[in-house]
């Protein structure tokens, strides 16, 4: 299972991560697309170590944080309890989630929607997310885009060490099903000054828009708007990461 291993030193490889400024931008969404000043309640899919799900519950969101390894969780969970936060983690699969209630928004970033690789699962993740807002909550997602996992990171390496840890990948993209393979390594140092070898495999699909649009709707949310990084442009051809926006405006429940 992906992110095992990883989440002991997912941390430290993603330093560079805008966090902060995706935090700022989500709420830009929220405000543009008209979320209510009284929005409350945020569910974060594939939390992670709970990087995004911590910023938000910092600005003052009631978050619920949901991912399938109970190693992120862990970590994400210490995390929160360090800093005096009061947030709901839980170990769910997004493909099959379950909440106590609605939430006013979902959100879902660092491309985790691009590991459901089956265009029939990613629409059961939409219809639950669909199930789960509140009449005109918003879903915001990013996704890695097809150009970047096809031609910038596609079929290529990379390597990353800090003083107690390294981390390889070697990447291998797939044109016919869109799918891109990451073969990892991990060394870890262990109590004895030694190197630990670790492997995992993670796959990531990439998804055109019109496809994730046309998904989005199936599942019977509304499709707003789908803009490149950390911008209200229209994603273009260039874009590696682009984000969408949807509604809840089905009253009824799957």
């Amino acid at each position: 299972m992906a992110y095992e291993t990883f989440a002991l030193v997912y941390d430290r490889f993603m330093e560079d991560t805008p966090y902060d400024g995706w935090t700022e931008y989500i709420k830009e969404i929220f405000k543009k697309h008209g979320l209510a000043n009284n929005t409350n309640i945020i569910a974060d899919l594939g939390c992670g170590t709970g990087n995004m799900t911590q910023r938000l519950a910092e600005n003052g969101f009631d978050m619920i944080g949901i991912d399938n390894s109970e190693e992120m969780l862990a970590i994400a969970q210490e995390k929160a309890s360090e800093k005096g936060l009061d947030i709901l983690y839980l170990e769910q699969d997004m493909r099959e989630f379950e909440l106590y209630g609605t939430v006013d928004a979902v959100i879902s970033t660092c491309d985790s929607l691009n590991y459901i690789t089956e265009p029939e699962e990613l629409c059961e993740v939409f219809r639950l997310v669909n199930n789960y807002l509140e009449p005109g909550g918003l879903f915001v997602f990013d996704m890695n885009t097809i150009h970047k996992l096809r031609d910038v990171i596609g079929s290529g390496s990379f390597c990353e060490t800090d003083e107690n840890s390294a981390y390889t990948c070697e990447n291998y993209y797939d044109e016919k099903l869109d799918i891109n393979e990451f073969y990892t390594n991990f060394f870890i140092k262990n109590g004895n000054g030694l190197y630990e070898r670790h492997e995992e495999l993670h796959y990531e699909r990439g998804y055109d828009i019109e496809a994730v649009t046309e998904l989005l709707e199936k599942a019977g949310l509304k499709f707003e708007a789908v803009y490149d990084e950390l911008t209200f442009h229209k994603p273009t051809n260039r874009s590696t990461r682009v984000f969408f926006v949807a509604r809840e405006v089905n009253k009824k429940r799957i």
